[in-house]
């Protein structure tokens, strides 16, 4: 939305985000309003100039309990039903569409939410079955609408498919119904479940759509039509936008080995039969009070922003925590020699300007007292220490990682000079590790 020139447009400006605005309060929203909010301005001695006035709305809203997490990804179980709920009570409409901008157009009417409190009510039972352990899967109906939707819910796997049918959605024309982006959701819920009644009573309107199949085929009906979708060449295509932007960054030959190579790392878990994910079965007790009398530090330098949760991780496991900061070792207020653990906590130690961890290593190699306080802990054999992500990089600095081998690892760039980061598989092999040992032949993942 431009500037307005005159103060005819200011007021329809002004009207337009008041309604904006009306609609956020109805949601528990709070905005600005005025005509001063709406552009920001800069006066000279004969003229004033606009900025966009663009309408920015911000939110907050409570997580009530962070494992209550929705993914996207189509579970592929028998006995389960696809859901489309519609939030905006509007016809379908392509103005403003991803679609109509692809053929060139803009559109003359774009969707809107014609019912704020029917939009909340929605919301806030979506929610509730969320709490209620009765949604598997969700997406939102975003850019390239209801068609574009669906398909992103099959490409996290190889296996499953959809099996759709819309011919209850009062849309006579398939273009509409598939590529209009009023706002919505798609959910995955088991039979069993009936949802349905949950829904109806609440007078919510809904459209039971499909399931998903383990043929690999994404097949639509509609009215006396069908229509029969390649998923593998349509993920293609949807991928192939970051494989034009990773050619650009990175170059053409690693771009293109990680174009053919993303659909063959699906990512597969496998925990041991025994682990249950209580503390309990640790003998950990959240509660804890009483020093154990087994001691661990964290060790931290300016920069670093891993230090409290890993304090807390230290805390759950059993150790009585130190809080060690670089100045306590170069000052000789802090000897490690009560210590039991260490740990190198992540971050951006002074900020990485010398590259990954180095100016943190300098810290120890420079500083006799802190230097030897370090080499004093690893003389012992009663203790154990661990980096992690910036503590790692400096653990490689200070040649800790493998201290018994000739040749050392380094820190280099990365081959496409970018930097990278990918959430993987990782197995556990058969080790004699202290922290690994109890997790062989588990498959987990990590960022």
């Amino acid at each position: 939305m431009w500037p307005a020139r005159n103060e005819g447009e200011n007021t329809r400006l002004y009207k337009a985000v008041k309604a904006v605005s009306d609609f956020a309060i109805e949601l528990g929203i709070n905005i600005p309003t005025g005509k001063d909010s709406l552009s920001m301005t800069q006066k000279y001695k004969d003229d004033v100039v606009y900025s966009p006035g663009t309408v920015i709305i911000s939110a907050v809203g409570e997580v009530s309990d962070i494992k209550k997490i929705i993914s996207p990804a189509i579970k592929n179980e028998p006995g389960t039903s696809l859901f489309y709920i519609n939030f905006s009570k509007d016809n379908f409409q392509l103005g403003g569409s991803s679609f109509a901008q692809l053929i060139g157009q803009l559109g003359k009417i774009a969707p809107i939410v014609k019912d704020s409190a029917y939009f909340k009510k929605v919301f806030s039972v979506i929610q509730e079955l969320i709490a209620d352990d009765k949604i598997l899967a969700g997406h939102d109906i975003s850019a390239g609408g209801l068609i574009t939707t669906l398909l992103e819910m099959t490409f996290t796997n190889n296996e499953t498919g959809l099996d759709i049918d819309l011919s209850t959605i009062e849309e006579a024309d398939i273009i509409k119904l598939l590529f209009s982006e009023n706002p919505g959701i798609i959910i995955q819920v088991h039979e069993n479940d009936n949802i349905q009644n949950k829904l109806q009573s609440e007078g919510i309107n809904f459209h039971e759509i499909g399931k998903p199949n383990t043929n690999r085929t994404f097949t639509v009906k509609h009215q006396s039509n069908s229509y029969n979708f390649n998923i593998d060449e349509l993920r293609d295509s949807w991928y192939r936008t970051s494989y034009l932007l990773d050619r650009k960054q990175c170059g053409e030959e690693l771009a293109l080995e990680r174009y053919k190579n993303y659909k063959k790392q699906e990512l597969t878990f496998r925990f041991n039969e025994t682990f249950t994910g209580e503390a309990s079965q640790f003998g950990i007790d959240l509660y804890r009070r009483k020093p154990t009398g087994i001691k661990a530090a964290i060790i931290r330098e300016k920069g670093v922003n891993g230090d409290r949760e890993m304090a807390y991780s230290l805390y759950l496991a059993g150790f009585d925590v130190k809080d060690v900061h670089m100045t306590d070792l170069i000052s000789g207020r802090e000897t490690l020699q009560e210590i039991n653990m260490i740990v190198f906590v992540g971050g951006f130690s002074n900020s990485d300007v010398l590259g990954s961890a180095k100016g943190w290593a300098g810290a120890f190699m420079y500083n006799e007292k802190a230097k030897n306080a370090l080499d004093n802990f690893y003389k012992r054999d009663d203790t154990l220490s661990l980096g992690i992500c910036n503590g790692c990089q400096l653990m490689i600095e200070l040649g800790l990682v493998n201290p018994n081998h000739n040749q050392k690892p380094k820190m280099l760039h990365n081959a496409s000079l970018k930097f990278e980061s990918a959430f993987l598989n990782v197995t556990i092999e058969e080790n004699n590790s202290v922290m690994l040992k109890s997790m062989v032949g588990s498959r987990l993942g990590i960022w």
